[in-house]
C-alpha cells in the first residue's frame, strides 16, 4: 500500500512568501514480480505522476517540480530509496527553471539510496539557471556494491536560445557518489556570474554542461563509450573510468544535442549494465 502524506493547501500557501518548503520521499520495492512505488510521502509542490510500466516489471516515474519553477528562498528536498532487487527509472516532464532571486538563495537537495541488487536510472531533464539566480544544489548517491546506477545531470547557464548569458548570480553545485560508504566521486561546481562559462579551465564558452555516471563499469565499457563518441563534432566530450564508475562529461550549446548524445550512450550501455535494451520515456518526445 502506498503511504501518501500531503500538506493542506492553506499550509502550503502560507509558506510561499518565504519560499516553498517542498520535500518528497519515494521508496520502491520489488513486489509481485514488478517494482512498485510502495511509499510516497510529500510536502509542498513536489509530486509524482502515477507509475508507468512500459517494460512490464520496471517502474517508470515522472517527478513533478514546483509549478512555474524555483525562486529565491525555495527549499526542495528529494529522497529516493530503491530496495533490494527493485528497478525504477525516474525522469521529469520538462526542464527545472531557477528564476532571478533578488539576492535570496534557493536550495535543492537530492539523496539517492540503492540497496543490494537495486537498480536506479535517474534522468531529470535540464536545470536552467536564469541570470541573477542564487542556487545551491547538492546530489548524494549512495550505492551498494551490488547495485546498478545510470544517471545524469544537465546544467544550462542562462538561456542560450535567446542569447542570454548567466552574467550575474551564483551557482554552487556538488555531487557525491559513494559505494558502501566509500567515495568514488566528489566534485564541486562554483560559478560567479559567467566566470565558469567563460573560463578555458571551465566550460570553454559553452552555456551547457552534462555529467553522466554509470556503475558498475569496466575497461571494455569505457572503450565502447569512447568509440561511440569519437564521431561527435558539435559537442566537447570526455570519458573517464574511476575504479568501477564511468564518468561521461559533455559541453554543448543546445539541449537537444546533449540529450541525443546521452541517450545514445544510455542505449549502448544499458544492456551491459542492466541487461535490458533502452526504453525511452514517452514524455521525452512531447
Amino acid at each position: 500500500m502506498t503511504d501518501l502524506s500531503v500538506v493542506s493547501a492553506p499550509e502550503a500557501r502560507s509558506e510561499v512568501s518565504s519560499g516553498w518548503k517542498a520535500r518528497i520521499e519515494l521508496t520502491y520495492a520489488h513486489r509481485y514480480a514488478k517494482t512498485r512505488l510502495v511509499r510516497c510521502q510529500r510536502q509542498g509542490p513536489l509530486s509524482v505522476q502515477r507509475a508507468f510500466y512500459p517494460e512490464n516489471d520496471v517502474c517508470h516515474t515522472y517527478l513533478l517540480h514546483p509549478p512555474g519553477g524555483v525562486v529565491g528562498s525555495d527549499q526542495l528536498d528529494v529522497h529516493v530509496q530503491v530496495e533490494e532487487k527493485a528497478h525504477t527509472l525516474i525522469t521529469t516532464p520538462g526542464a527545472t527553471k531557477f528564476y532571478r532571486s533578488g539576492g535570496r538563495l534557493a536550495t535543492y537537495r537530492q539523496h539517492l539510496h540503492l540497496a543490494a541488487g537495486a537498480c536506479l536510472e535517474w534522468f531529470p531533464q535540464e536545470n536552467i539557471f536564469f541570470p541573477d539566480s542564487q542556487v545551491r544544489m547538492s546530489t548524494q548517491i549512495n550505492l551498494h556494491p551490488d547495485s546498478r546506477f545510470i544517471g545524469w545531470e544537465i546544467m544550462c547557464l542562462g538561456r542560450p536560445v535567446i542569447h542570454e548569458r548567466f552574467t550575474q548570480g551564483q551557482l554552487m553545485a556538488s555531487t557525491q557518489l559513494l559505494v558502501d560508504g566509500a567515495p568514488l566521486l566528489i566534485e564541486h561546481l562554483l560559478s560567479e556570474g559567467d566566470s565558469q562559462q567563460s573560463s578555458l579551465a571551465g566550460m570553454h564558452g559553452y552555456p551547457m554542461q552534462a555529467t553522466m555516471l554509470l556503475y558498475p563499469a569496466s575497461e571494455a565499457l569505457l572503450s565502447s563509450v569512447q568509440a561511440l563518441m569519437q564521431n561527435e563534432t558539435h559537442l566537447i566530450s570526455a570519458v573517464t573510468l574511476l575504479d568501477s564508475l564511468l564518468v561521461v562529461r559533455v559541453l554543448g550549446h543546445q539541449t537537444e544535442a546533449l540529450m541525443a548524445l546521452l541517450t545514445r550512450v544510455w542505449s549502448e550501455v544499458r544492456p551491459d549494465i542492466i541487461g535490458k535494451p533502452a526504453c525511452i520515456p514517452r514524455i521525452w518526445a512531447t
